[in-house]
């Protein structure tokens, strides 16, 4: 769980950080002719920012998969040309329950474990790395960090609030210092030019390699087909915002277009050994950093639990938990606490506000949640021709450990999160056991199995066969075949 830095910020971004899929990006670099060598200016520059990425995206994983990942990412970006050994190329798999993947100048090229249990083959393991290492030697930076700089960010609220226009006001000025740290600008868009450039690169790199080039079309079919799953279990009529949109334009598009460009190309894709490889990986949230159940969460690390109002969806991630929907956004942190909650809430309003700016509440109320004693308080802003109300609820669990949620919706509409509010509690340390995390499980399917046998000893109560045929790149129309080894998600021992 997080330490407190502009969570309002975070609010405005956690439709992009939080819920990107596959989103890939590059921290800003030198504009450098595309194709050349990786600079001593870079590599600096990727040393730097490689621990804020790590830390932001649930840590660095270890051991043989995390191995396997480094082996084959270090194998495809030597494609590249940034440079003659395999050794110069940094590959970490990430701790992280997101579809996400990028690249940093300077050799440094991540992806999640999420990502990697999509995956399906080593060739789509390869092409998704070489993807975002195309977006390295293209050197697409450059102009992605000009256009972030007129951004600004502030389009991203605007969604959140359905319209809202920000123009210069003190809210839109909140998310503006977040605009050049490493994390948020891996999450900034690139052009949709840029995303079929770094296609057409990962392709070529996965011939020069001697994979199946048509692996990039399978992956982007298989995270089109999440994006379009994850919408539908939570509710969201809109299956291209966030998530994937907000990084990748029209990814359903780019699967033909990848398709055609590896045209009957063969080579290899080692689905035998990457399944293998990727036996027994985590799949969903890790439990040391809180799990989603439909619409509660639970930590069982932190001892708590709250449940999101209906008709609102959540995202775990390193620093925050978001909940988002169409009527406000909030996120459940915690900051600094040295006892007194009154004083904790109107640090989290002035973290808030950012470096310059003042933003407090308009009166603070002392409350008990289910035994916790808590504070809360409510400031409306002016957001160009309308207001919001920017609210912190925050509970004191101990005399050195609080924790809140920082909550924007439209004027008048905070009581949106009262249930939410309402619903902390602790957990008992019983409650706490019986969060086991979830991992893959490589299965090799009989005589007689099918999509819904093999489906049902998925470890989900909704949207079995959906996640099993997601899991697996399967379509409608694929049947099982015996003998074949399959993906499903099983509650660990």
């Amino acid at each position: 769980m997080p330490h407190s830095r502009t969570v309002l910020a975070r609010l405005c971004l956690a439709g992009v950080a939080s819920l990107s899929l596959a989103a890939c990006a590059t921290v800003p670099g030198a504009a450098i002719a595309p194709g050349s060598p990786i600079s001593a200016a870079e590599a600096q520059q990727g040393a730097e920012y490689h621990p804020q990425f790590v830390a932001e995206f649930g840590g660095a994983m270890s051991g043989p998969q995390a191995s396997y990942v480094e082996q084959v990412g270090q194998k495809i970006a030597l494609q590249s040309g940034l440079a003659n050994s395999q050794s110069a190329f940094n590959v970490t798999l990430l701790n992280s329950s997101v579809n996400n993947a990028f690249a940093v100048p300077g050799g440094y090229v991540y992806v999640t474990r999420q990502l990697v249990g999509l995956m399906n083959n080593e060739a789509e393991l390869a092409g998704v790395m070489g993807h975002e290492v195309g977006h390295v030697a293209a050197r697409h930076s450059a102009r992605r960090q000009q256009t972030a700089q007129r951004n600004q960010l502030l389009g991203v609220l605007g969604s959140v609030l359905s319209g809202v226009l920000l123009g210069d006001s003190t809210l839109g000025r909140l998310g503006q210092e977040l605009s050049s740290t490493a994390p948020q600008l891996a999450t900034l868009s690139y052009s949709r030019s840029q995303e079929l450039e770094a296609d057409q690169l990962g392709i070529q790199y996965l011939r020069g390699a001697g994979y199946d080039p048509r692996a990039m079309g399978t992956l982007l079919y298989s995270l089109a087909a999440q994006n379009a799953l994850d919408a539908s279990l939570q509710g969201r009529a809109n299956a291209t915002a966030p998530q994937w949109a907000s990084t990748h334009p029209d990814p359903a598009s780019r699967v033909q277009s990848a398709l055609a460009q590896a045209g009957n190309a063969t080579g290899v894709t080692n689905a035998d050994v990457f399944l293998t490889r990727v036996n027994g990986l985590m799949y969903g949230d890790d439990p040391q950093q809180g799990v989603i159940e439909g619409r509660a969460f639970i930590h069982p690390a932190m001892r708590l639990s709250f449940t999101a109002p209906e008709g609102f969806y959540m995202v775990n991630g390193a620093q925050a938990v978001s909940i988002n929907g169409e009527s406000g956004r909030a996120q459940m942190s915690t900051a600094s606490f040295s006892g007194n909650i009154d004083a904790y809430v109107r640090q989290v309003f002035q973290g808030l506000a950012g470096q310059g700016q003042q933003l407090a509440p308009q009166q603070l109320q002392r409350t008990t949640i289910n035994g916790i004693p808590a504070a809360y308080g409510t400031a409306r802003v002016a957001s160009g021709q309308s207001q919001v109300d920017v609210s912190v609820f925050a509970y004191q669990f101990a005399n050195n450990q609080a924790y809140h949620f920082a909550a924007i919706t439209p004027a008048g509409g905070a009581g949106v999160f009262n249930s939410m509010f309402q619903s902390m509690r602790r957990i008992t340390a019983q409650e706490a056991a019986q969060v086991i995390p979830r991992r893959i499980s490589v299965i090799t399917a009989g005589r007689g199995d099918t999509v819904q046998s093999l489906a049902g000893r998925m470890a989900f109560t909704d949207g079995q066969v959906e996640r099993f045929r997601v899991l697996n790149g399967l379509t409608a129309d694929n049947q099982i075949v015996a003998g074949q080894k399959y993906k499903i998600v099983v509650k660990a021992n």
